[in-house]
């Protein structure tokens, strides 16, 4: 294989290292070639000089998604209502066996659930690459030391502080395909007391709609408030289907309305009951599904 054939099939690990350090497709394809542009940008020689690419790519490509973290914060405070992590749905490659999209050369795992992905928003940006980059993609401190410019002790502290964020916030994985189930249908009949038994009784919502979808703007919490809430958007649902899909990899929900998905729920669940739904409403994050095949109901 030649170099620049080597350099080329990075692209797929470096997609995946940076949508899960930012949260978002589009910002980690932007990431990925903000990456091969500085690639690129060598001369000849000093390319020749690198001994293992795939390293380097990756030391770059963490420090830019570091600086895109740095950045973020400002951003999100312009956000209209509450900002999410970007949906994956399911895809299969294309024909040719080559991924043709960025959402293709995302490998949905435990590392990409939303439940995890909302915890690493609330991560400083040091941690959540520290975090990252060692507990998903096993990169030894002294590496990471050299992409967030620390030492590797005080990575290792990163990492050990937001492990236990982690551990705070999530518990163990549950089979949710029943649960989710059970919710649509129970949201398809307007059952607020279905709903009610579904429900934790801290259930917390959160919808995402950008300012450009409706969309509830702060979380609401407590599972006869979100039941009822959900019930009361049936109205503005009317002419929907709700479909059970795969979202970043787990049991979810989506509505299309003419074949065009326009709302995607991500749940969380613990002691069989739903602790979290996260509603993604707004159009600029349903891109992926949008150019997705339609992919058969959850069983």
């Amino acid at each position: 294989m030649s170099d620049g054939a080597a350099v080329s099939d990075e692209r797929g690990r470096l997609t995946n290292l940076a949508y899960r350090l930012l949260g978002s497709l589009a910002d980690a394809e932007d990431a990925v070639q903000e990456t091969y542009l500085r690639w690129y940008r060598l001369d000849p020689e000093a390319r020749a000089a690198v001994r293992v690419p795939g390293a380097w790519l990756t030391t770059v490509a963490g420090r830019v998604c570091l600086d895109v973290l740095g950045s973020a914060k400002t951003r999100r405070e312009r956000y209209v209502g509450a900002w999410l992590p970007e949906p994956l749905p399911d895809r299969s490659v294309g024909s040719s066996g080559a991924a043709a999209d960025p959402a293709d050369r995302v490998t949905l795992d435990e590392s990409v659930d939303m439940a995890l992905l909302v915890v690493l928003e609330t991560m400083t940006p040091a941690e959540r690459v520290a975090f990252v980059l060692h507990d998903v993609f096993r990169y030894p401190f002294a590496e990471i030391a050299a992409i967030v410019g620390r030492t590797p002790a005080a990575c290792r502290q990163l990492a050990t502080s937001a492990r236990r964020r982690v551990r705070e916030v999530r518990g163990p994985v549950e089979p949710t395909a029943a649960i989710v189930r059970d919710f649509k249908e129970a949201w398809r009949a307007g059952d607020v007391d279905a709903l009610i038994g579904l429900l934790d009784p801290d259930v917390r919502a959160v919808a995402d709609g950008g300012g450009i979808a409706s969309a509830h703007p702060y979380p609401v919490q407590g599972r006869d408030l979100v039941a009822r809430g959900l019930v009361a958007v049936l109205a503005v649902m009317e002419g929907r289907r709700f479909l059970e899909r795969a979202v970043n990899g787990r049991p979810g929900l989506v509505a299309e309305r003419d074949g065009v998905t326009d709302t995607v729920i991500a749940f969380d669940t613990a002691n069989g009951r739903i602790t979290a739904l996260w509603v993604i409403r707004n159009p600029e994050k349903l891109r992926a599904w949008n150019r997705a095949e339609p992919e058969a109901d959850i069983r």
